[in-house]
């Protein structure tokens, strides 16, 4: 076993004597095979490699000098910064086995979901069970599976994939600023972490500071209340004691549902964040460059949601170039990311900051330039694109932008696609594709509800979208890989535009009079914003919370007599459909503010069985009765639309036997 070790780690070592790689030692920890050696096709068995990679960079480098404060960073003997990532690879034990393409998942939160997501598979951190790899397709496919630790508050979990970056200063002298959060809470609860969806919190540097500050409002919008320094603090309250905690907030009253906090409090120490971006970039690059094995001759970027933003703020800030000038990633898949990128590079980062349509908001994520190509905000007089950058160096990658309804109403997705005014389409580059699955969620959650819970979740008005867009995902991971193996060209685009009218304001969506049900009057919207005088040219947030301007126009899809979205790409459950699926789902009125919108969720609201249950629901929809003969006529009319798809090459032949099972469970889950 040692010496198996030693014969695959010997190519990293070599490396460090003989290029310029800024790699310079990786160390596997940990080697075990998949399933014990199970056997996925063609590829043959697979491996498991856990470790550590450890980095060195150069400041002065033109690939380095974007990188917030890295100048600030202690260095080495040799004047470079160095740095370290936990590493995780699934690669086949005979890498001449394997397709040659390195599929690299940008972690989310120090999560692993590629194999889940693509294998249909049991979520996991370190897969092991049968479970945890589902039917085995991105195996069967040949992919070596890698991910890189990029995010520094990532919590201290087993299997969580960290970047271990250092501290800047001034000359040795500590440097402060400021940090922000805002939240709402479903309940009244009396104290909340000043961290996001469970990362590490930034902690307070001076309690007593007269810059930290509480407020409160009703709308995101609206004026801003100061709360009594005396009536909250920092740290965590329980049966009116008070423990205290540098990353925690507290409020005596206790924190009411359906308002909007904000706290603003003076921070020290900031990490190189922007390491980060480096660490993916010099990896990969390592794999395809300066090692043999794993052989890759490839690599696509995969990144779900934050992991999406990441990867469109790795394009847009240069990192597709490694230090020598190379191209990183052949290919990009942003899913889930919108129009985003992200709190990635600048002093005091947080990378787990998003943005949502009720809270999260104003900071530099959704931000001026959204599309691909070059475009001009006639208010600002700027122009940029996300891919100015890598086409100047010729590095542009193929790109995939993928993405559901939600992304529309929680993340401004039609700005991929419009011009900032959103009075017209903008043009999409040649090597850019954008693929929107109508009637679908952020997250998949492609169980039927149950009959009896209907609501499982307390957050949400109405039950999920069980649209599973998955399948379709699957056909466009390999059309990528294909586009960059042999140049074959992808499917076509599919996504509403404003010149065929199936791309409209909010207001003007024509949805159904479902009885119950409204249509929302309020969406994600993203503004211009000044961060302060040194944001551009330092990456320094000095106005906390910072100065908002005009909003961008984003636009929503519009829908059919059903209230499904006409245009996109329409999984044969939307294209012959049993209920209207949508992006958007209010807050329960329970957990105040209703007229909002929960994060990622969708709505889902079944047809009618018959004719009499339709008009004793006084519902405008057409019945499953008047629409199909039975579950027979049902499953062909689906099996028709999935192989029109197949057809486009948006899903694949290996699949219709399961999406006739699924048709098949949701007629009996609907008419029984």
């Amino acid at each position: 076993m040692l010496i198996r070790f030693l014969l695959w780690t010997l190519p990293f070592f070599c490396s460090i004597l003989t290029t310029n790689a800024r790699v310079i030692r990786v160390d596997i920890q940990s080697r075990t095979p998949v399933l014990n050696g199970k056997a996925f096709g063609a590829a043959g068995p697979y491996e498991r490699l856990i470790g550590k990679v450890y980095f060195a960079v150069k400041p002065e480098n033109n690939h380095n000098r974007l990188i917030a404060d890295l100048d600030k960073a202690p260095r080495n003997a040799n004047g470079e910064v160095e740095f370290s990532s936990d590493v995780y690879l699934l690669r086949p034990v005979s890498t001449g086995r394997g397709n040659g393409t390195a599929l690299v998942e940008i972690s989310n939160r120090g999560g692993k979901g590629m194999v889940s997501f693509f294998n249909r598979a049991a979520g996991f951190r370190n897969p092991e069970a049968e479970a945890d790899f589902g039917d085995g397709f991105l195996m069967q496919q040949g992919f070596t599976l890698v991910w890189i630790g990029w995010q520094y508050d990532v919590p201290d979990a087993e299997f969580n994939l960290k970047l271990l970056a250092p501290v800047a200063t001034d000359a040795g002298k500590t440097i402060t600023g400021l940090a922000r959060t805002d939240f709402n809470v479903t309940e009244r609860t009396f104290f909340t972490s000043l961290g996001h969806r469970g990362q590490k919190a930034q902690p307070v540097a001076e309690p007593d500071s007269p810059d930290n500050v509480m407020t409160v409002r009703s709308s995101v919008l609206g004026e801003r209340t100061v709360i009594p320094r005396s009536e909250w603090g920092f740290g965590q309250l329980e049966a009116g004691t008070v423990k205290p905690d540098p990353t925690s907030v507290y409020l005596k009253s206790g924190y009411e549902p359906g308002k909007l906090y904000e706290v603003v409090w003076r921070v020290a120490n900031p990490v190189v964040a922007g390491l980060g971006l480096a660490a993916v970039r010099d990896f990969v690059s390592y794999l395809k460059y300066e090692t043999s094995d794993p052989k890759v001759a490839r690599a696509i970027g995969f990144g779900i949601s934050q992991s999406g933003r990441f990867l469109r703020h790795f394009l847009y800030e240069g990192f597709n170039a490694d230090e020598q000038g190379r191209k990183v990633f052949d290919g990009v898949n942003n899913h889930v990311g919108g129009a985003g990128m992200g709190t990635f590079n600048h002093r005091f980062a947080e990378p787990s900051r998003d943005g949502t349509p009720f809270y999260t908001l104003f900071f530099p994520v959704d931000v001026f330039p959204f599309t691909d190509n070059d475009q001009t905000d006639a208010e600002t007089g700027k122009t940029d694109g996300l891919l100015k950058r890598a086409r100047a160096e010729g590095v542009e990658p193929k790109l995939f932008h993928t993405y559901t309804s939600y992304e529309y109403y929680g993340r401004v997705a039609s700005l991929l696609h419009t011009s900032p005014d959103g009075s017209r389409d903008a043009a999409l580059p040649d090597p850019v594709r954008i693929y929107f699955f109508a009637g679908s969620q952020h997250f998949p959650t492609p169980n039927l509800p149950d009959k009896k819970a209907r609501v499982t979740n307390p957050a949400l008005t109405h039950q999920p979208t069980p649209n599973d867009l998955r399948y379709g995902m699957r056909a466009l991971l390999l059309a990528l890989n294909n586009w960059i193996t042999t140049g074959a060209n992808p499917p076509a685009s599919r996504y509403p535009r404003i010149d065929k009218g199936t791309l409209v304001a909010a207001e003007s969506v024509k949805f159904p009079a479902i009885p119950g049900v409204k249509h929302p009057t309020s969406m994600r919207q993203t503004y211009r914003v000044e961060y302060g005088p040194d944001y551009a040219a330092k990456k320094i947030i000095s106005f906390q919370p910072p100065k908002v301007g005009r909003p961008y126009v984003a636009k929503v899809p519009q829908v059919d007599a059903d209230g499904n979205e006409q245009d996109g790409l329409r999984m044969p459950e939307i294209a012959v459909p049993l209920g209207t699926y949508t992006g958007w789902n209010p807050r329960n009125p329970a957990t105040g503010a209703p007229d909002q919108l929960v994060d990622f969720f969708g709505s889902y609201f079944p047809f009618a069985k018959t004719e009499a249950d339709q008009k004793a629901a006084n519902d405008p929809r057409r019945p499953i009765s008047a629409r199909y003969k039975n579950q027979e006529d049902y499953v062909r009319q689906v099996e028709k639309a999935a192989q029109t798809l197949v057809s486009g090459g948006y899903l694949l032949p290996q699949d219709l036997p399961a999406l006739r099972k699924r048709a098949e469970q949701h007629w009996a889950w609907h008419m029984e």
